[in-house]
């Protein structure tokens, strides 16, 4: 099985909730999550994970989008995984738009190894993850490339901006 860019994976993922969840369904957030059968591939995965808000249900619903089936809550397709209540902003992050997002996590991740350099050299081979979300520091959707299995666990990621695929900033 060949793994999914981020882009491609939500999209699947967004067809599915407004058809069959919220016609105004928006993107919160979505995650790349490593799947040890596909093998890695630069800013692609073998599955995702997108959360979606709907204003007029007051509700997020989670998907997850896989290349293969997998033990415990991980199928093949696309596959709602439940829904919560909403009632906004959840955080720092907010809801946008998917047609705000014009450059995919594999376009992403070239930008930030771009700057990524020392980093990168002094730890090869390091699980590289992708969070794409609307934070309040920066203006538009943004990828945050992560050297490492979470944001919780690595100490350096790079922002690329998801509309325009500009680098933004590097978090140490």
């Amino acid at each position: 099985a060949e793994p999914a860019s981020g882009q491609s994976a939500l999209f699947k993922m967004y067809q599915v909730a407004r058809a069959s969840w919220s016609g105004d369904a928006q993107v919160l957030k979505l995650n790349s999550i490593q799947v040890p059968e596909v093998p890695a591939a630069a800013g692609k995965a073998g599955a995702w994970q997108a959360t979606f808000t709907s204003g007029t249900l007051a509700k997020t619903r989670t998907y997850t989008y896989s290349v293969v089936e997998q033990e415990g809550n991980l199928h093949k397709g696309v596959f709602s995984t439940g829904e919560e209540a909403w009632s906004g902003r959840q955080g720092m992050n907010t809801s946008f738009d998917i047609r705000s997002v014009s450059f995919d996590s594999d376009a992403a991740y070239k930008t930030a190894d771009e700057k990524a350099g020392d980093y990168d050299k002094k730890n090869p081979g390091m699980p590289i993850s992708f969070q794409l979300e609307k934070i309040d520091k920066f203006t538009t959707p943004v990828w945050r490339v992560v050297w490492g299995e979470s944001v919780g666990t690595s100490n350096f990621s790079i922002y690329v901006d998801a509309s325009l695929g500009k680098f933004l900033e590097k978090m140490h």
